[in-house]
């Protein structure tokens, strides 16, 4: 007889305080995780909420069709929290706006520690030419949907 063991839980993250994190996540089957701009408005509005209630820093994001970038520093070790609220939050949204079901991301969101003093404002200019580099635009300045305090952009 087998038995099932039920659900293995996932191994969890570690996490920093003080961190500074590249994070990006893509759509499942790399599907448009944004249709039009009031998805993308949504999502920078969560953003927002999420940056403001667990106290992080967006030092830089860029919004493309099928994925997103963010460099964001955390003070306490929370990351996963303020990303279950973001992803969470915004595919329920979402789906309830486009009256659909199911996966909106294609898995857990990919996570890179930046060491910031070194690497810092390149991860931001590397998140900026995003857009660029798809041939959506020719400067970053031009793309709508990013952007990067700390560089003043």
């Amino acid at each position: 007889m087998v038995r099932s063991l039920g659900r293995v839980p996932r191994r969890a993250r570690s996490e920093l305080p003080n961190g500074v994190y590249h994070v990006t996540n893509r759509g499942t089957d790399e599907r448009p995780i944004y249709l039009d701009d009031i998805d993308r408005k949504t999502f920078l509005t969560l953003l927002g909420s999420v940056v403001v209630r667990h106290d992080w820093t967006c030092h830089a994001f860029c919004l493309m069709t099928t994925h997103y970038h963010l460099i964001v520093e955390t003070d306490q070790p929370n990351l996963s929290r303020g990303m279950r609220r973001l992803n969470g939050g915004y595919a329920q949204s979402f789906n309830e706006r486009h009256d659909r079901r199911g996966h909106v991301f294609g898995g857990r969101y990919s996570v890179y520690v930046i060491d910031r003093d070194d690497h810092l404002e390149a991860s931001c200019l590397y998140v900026l030419e995003n857009p660029v580099r798809a041939g959506l635009c020719e400067k970053p300045s031009e793309w709508p949907w990013s952007g990067c305090p700390a560089l003043g952009r």
